[in-house]
């Protein structure tokens, strides 16, 4: 994405975005799109629009390191998708140094929760014994062995660069996820240099910009960097879900596979 494309809008600061949107009810649609095309949709994008800049950028480099059993518990129970299920991360914002433990869990009503605790960026790619403390008391709430903390490793690493938008009447948020690159512990991994991640975060109704979207003929899908990018790497694990991405976009055919050592994550 050109830096042009967002140029054309005033910024917003970080403590302003969080001040003035972060306490919305929201629904997420999540999109893949060509690169390609996201110049013609930000041009068509109220001009009011504000963009995440802090310090004069306005695109941002994030690294999360998942983290699973080694029979992938966490992948199966989104795979499924199971009633009870979680997620485990580390993310870091590479620009400003800063990593959040980050653990998701939804229980058998429902109920989504999301605890985040600042993180050693040091310590990005394993569990601390603080965290698997953390991680084993999420774990009993959703009725999963506490003792399978000790089963878990990091499974995958996913990068991008991030910009946020904020709707003029801060009742919708976007995120423009580009340079997606995915890689496992044993340096295999692909990317997607041709295409975006563009999330929306409104109310129940549909955002100015889902409908710019479905004017353009892009419809939400279901991915998940971690589930979606795992299952891309590993053919025997169940695709159902992801099944149309990963015919598409997502297929051996459309990612860049690499086998490399890892940039990542123990520096």
């Amino acid at each position: 994405m050109s830096p042009d494309a967002l140029a054309r809008f005033d910024g917003v600061s970080l403590e302003d975005m969080v001040a003035e949107a972060a306490l919305l009810a929201r629904v997420d649609r999540k999109y893949v799109v060509p690169q390609s095309a996201l110049g013609g949709l930000l041009s068509r994008v109220d001009e009011r629009t504000r963009v995440l800049d802090i310090g004069g950028a306005r695109r941002f480099a994030y690294e999360s390191v998942y983290f699973d059993t080694p029979d992938l518990l966490s992948f199966h129970m989104a795979a499924q998708p199971r009633r009870r299920r979680f997620k485990l991360r580390t993310r870091t914002y590479v620009d400003t140094h800063a990593a959040y433990l980050e653990i998701k869990t939804r229980g058998a009503r429902g109920t989504t929760v999301k605890e985040r605790s600042e993180y050693d960026v040091a310590q990005r790619a394993v569990l601390t014994p603080e965290a698997q403390e953390e991680v084993a008391a999420a774990f009993a709430t959703i009725g999963v062995d506490s003792g399978r903390v000790d089963e878990l490793d990091a499974t995958l690493v996913t990068r991008y660069a991030r910009a946020t938008l904020l709707a003029p009447d801060q009742s919708s948020r976007a995120t423009i996820d580009t340079d997606l690159r995915w890689d496992r512990p044993d340096g295999t991994g692909f990317s997607l240099p041709d295409l975006a991640i563009v999330e929306t975060k409104s109310p129940s109704s549909a955002s100015a910009l889902d409908r710019l979207l479905w004017r353009a003929g892009h419809r939400p899908v279901s991915v998940s960097k971690y589930a979606t990018g795992l299952a891309a790497l590993s053919p025997d694990l169940p695709r159902n879900r992801w099944g149309r991405l990963l015919r598409g976009p997502f297929s051996p055919s459309s990612t860049a596979i690499h086998t490399e050592e890892l940039p990542c994550a123990a520096a």
